[in-house]
């Protein structure tokens, strides 16, 4: 079934009932926003998607798979993690990282200490925290995406 909502990016639009997302817990420091959906950015071709709240328009974040910038990346989360949103494996789940753009784009960073897990077949989604030292709270993504290629700029 088609619902409407309010977006950030593009105003009111459809999207099917089948791609909200339950957040229990919320998103940290939105812990009362519970439903989410994500959607494609303008260019089907870019690797960044909306992480939009369901019923405040004005809540959007701009998320990204850390494998689409970095060569490797591995999920270090705690099962508890795993199982508050229904699956058995990482393997289950589709993985987020937050972005923040600041005043000049190219020093994007993405977020890998709190990523956002989604099980698909359950619709449930859940901020986690990375239990690898590896990762901190602001990769820059175009340097990542260098060392990822091979190239230096």
């Amino acid at each position: 079934m088609a619902l409407k909502i309010k977006t950030k990016p593009f105003g009111e639009m459809e999207v099917d009932e089948r791609q909200v997302i339950d957040f229990p817990e919320g998103i940290l420091g939105f812990d009362y926003i519970k439903k989410f959906v994500i959607l494609d950015a303008s260019d089907e071709n870019s690797p960044f998607k909306w992480l939009q709240a369901y019923d405040e328009p004005t809540l959007a974040f701009v998320v990204i798979r850390p494998v689409d910038f970095m060569g490797e990346y591995e999920l270090v989360i705690s099962n508890g993690d795993i199982e508050a949103v229904g699956a058995s494996g990482p393997e289950e789940l589709v993985v987020f990282a937050i972005v923040t753009i600041p005043g000049n784009p190219s020093e994007m960073t993405a977020n890998l200490q709190g990523p956002v897990i989604i099980n698909p077949a359950k619709r449930m989604g859940r901020q986690a925290i990375s239990l690898s030292d590896r990762y901190g709270v602001r990769h820059v993504i175009l340097e990542e995406m260098k060392k990822s290629t091979g190239k230096e700029g």
